[in-house]
C-alpha cells in the first residue's frame, strides 16, 4: 500500500483552508500540517520529510533554496491560475511537479465585483463621506454615476469579460484593450466591446480597470506618459498586479488633479509600506489585496487541491494542469505521478515514468 505523504499548507492566515470541507479529504490522502503564519527557519527543521506543498497564492518564495531545505518534496499544488512567486527552473531541475488551479472559477467572480466596488466607492466619495458622519457631521457632497461614462478595460480576459459584462448593465460604455486579441465581441453571451489602441482608450475612458497578467510586456505599462494620456478627471482602478502601474507616476497625477481619484487592491510593494504616499490621498480607496479574498474562493482553491493530489497519487494528474510537465521525466523517487499522454506513443515519449527509476 502506497504510505500516505506528508503535505504541508503555506500561508493559511485567514484559516479558511483549514477549515474548508475539502480539508477532510486531504487529511485522508495525506498527512497534513497547516501553518497560519509565515514559514520561518526553525520551521523547517522538522519538514524534511514533506513531499507536497500546498501553497495559497504568492505569499511564500518558491525557490532553489526552500526547495533544499525540503528535499523530499516532489509536487506543489498552488493554488490560482498563476505562480508568480515560483523559480519554475529550480523546481524542474529537482523533478518537483507544479500543479496550478488553473479550473478555479469563482475568483472570477470576486474581483469583479470588487472592481465595481472600488469605481463606486471612489465616484461616490463612500469612504471619506462614512468617516465623516462617523465623526458626527452630515457633509454636502456630490458624486457620479457609472451610468452613461465610458469603461475602458485592460485586458479581456477571465476577469475583464465579467467586468465588461457588469460595466454594461450599469450603463457604461464598453472599450478594450487586450494585446493579441482581434475579436470584437466575447463568447457566451458577452456585450460587444469596441477594440482599440491602447492609448485612444486612455483618452476616451472615464474608468480605466486594469485586468492584465503581469509579465516582461505589461510592467510598468502605464507609466508617466501614458497616465498623462488619460481623459482628465479619470479615475483608475487596480484589481490585478501593482507593478503595471508607475506608482510615483500615478501618486503624482492624483495629487495635480490629472486623474479624479483611484481605486486599488494591488501594489509594487506588499505589504505596501506605512509610508506610501497612496496611504494619504484623499481622493483613493484602498484595500489589502483582497480582490480573491472571499470564503467561496478558499473553499474552491481546497477542492481543487484534493481533487489534484488524488490524481497525483493515483498516476493521473493531467499534465495540461502543470507548468511544466517535463519535470516528472527527472530521476527521483515519487509517490506520484501524471496521466500518460496519448499522444506520446507516437513519439515515443512518454510523462509518467517509473515512480521509483531503478538505480536511484
Amino acid at each position: 500500500m502506497t504510505p500516505r505523504p506528508r503535505m504541508l499548507v503555506l500561508d493559511d492566515y485567514e484559516g479558511r483552508v483549514a477549515s474548508s470541507p475539502a480539508m477532510a479529504r486531504l487529511r485522508d490522502l495525506a498527512e497534513v500540517t497547516v501553518l497560519d503564519r509565515p514559514l520561518a527557519g526553525p520551521d523547517l527543521a522538522g519538514l524534511a520529510d514533506v513531499r507536497v506543498l500546498l501553497a495559497i497564492r504568492e505569499r511564500t518564495r518558491l525557490d532553489g533554496e526552500l526547495f533544499d531545505r525540503l528535499p523530499r518534496v516532489e509536487l506543489v499544488l498552488q493554488t490560482g491560475g498563476h505562480a508568480y512567486h515560483l523559480d519554475e527552473a529550480a523546481a524542474s531541475a529537482r523533478g518537483i511537479v507544479v500543479a496550478l488551479g488553473r479550473r478555479a472559477r469563482m475568483a472570477s467572480a470576486a474581483v469583479p465585483e470588487l472592481t465595481f466596488g472600488l469605481m463606486i466607492a471612489v465616484l461616490r466619495r463612500i469612504h471619506p463621506l462614512a468617516s465623516e458622519l462617523s465623526r458626527g457631521a452630515w457633509p454636502l457632497a456630490v458624486g457620479g454615476t457609472l451610468a452613461c461614462r465610458t469603461l475602458g478595460i485592460l485586458g479581456l480576459g477571465r476577469h475583464g469579460r465579467p467586468v465588461a459584462r457588469i460595466g454594461a448593465a450599469f450603463g457604461m460604455r464598453v472599450i478594450a484593450w487586450d494585446r493579441g486579441r482581434r475579436a470584437a465581441g466575447g463568447p457566451g453571451g458577452d456585450p460587444p466591446v469596441e477594440r482599440l489602441p491602447l492609448d485612444d482608450l486612455l483618452a476616451r475612458s472615464d474608468v480605466v480597470s486594469i485586468h492584465l497578467r503581469l509579465s516582461p510586456e505589461s510592467r510598468g505599462l502605464l507609466d508617466v506618459g501614458r497616465l498623462a494620456r488619460m481623459r482628465p478627471g479619470a479615475v483608475l482602478v487596480n484589481t490585478a498586479r501593482g507593478a503595471i502601474v508607475d506608482e510615483d507616476a500615478l501618486v503624482e497625477a492624483l495629487r495635480s488633479g490629472q486623474l479624479g481619484g483611484a481605486g486599488l487592491d494591488v501594489f509594487a510593494a506588499e505589504p505596501l509600506p506605512a509610508a506610501s504616499p497612496l496611504r494619504g490621498l484623499p481622493n483613493v480607496v484602498l484595500t489589502p489585496h483582497i480582490g480573491w479574498k472571499v470564503d467561496e474562493v478558499f473553499r474552491e482553491f481546497a477542492e481543487i487541491a484534493a481533487d489534484q493530489l488524488a490524481a497525483w497519487l493515483d498516476g493521473r494528474l493531467p499534465a495540461d494542469e502543470v507548468v511544466a510537465p517535463a519535470a516528472v521525466l527527472v530521476p527521483r523517487e515519487r509517490l506520484g505521478g501524471l496521466a500518460p499522454r496519448q499522444d506520446g506513443a507516437a513519439r515515443g515519449e512518454t510523462l509518467a515514468p517509473p515512480r521509483r527509476p531503478s538505480g536511484r
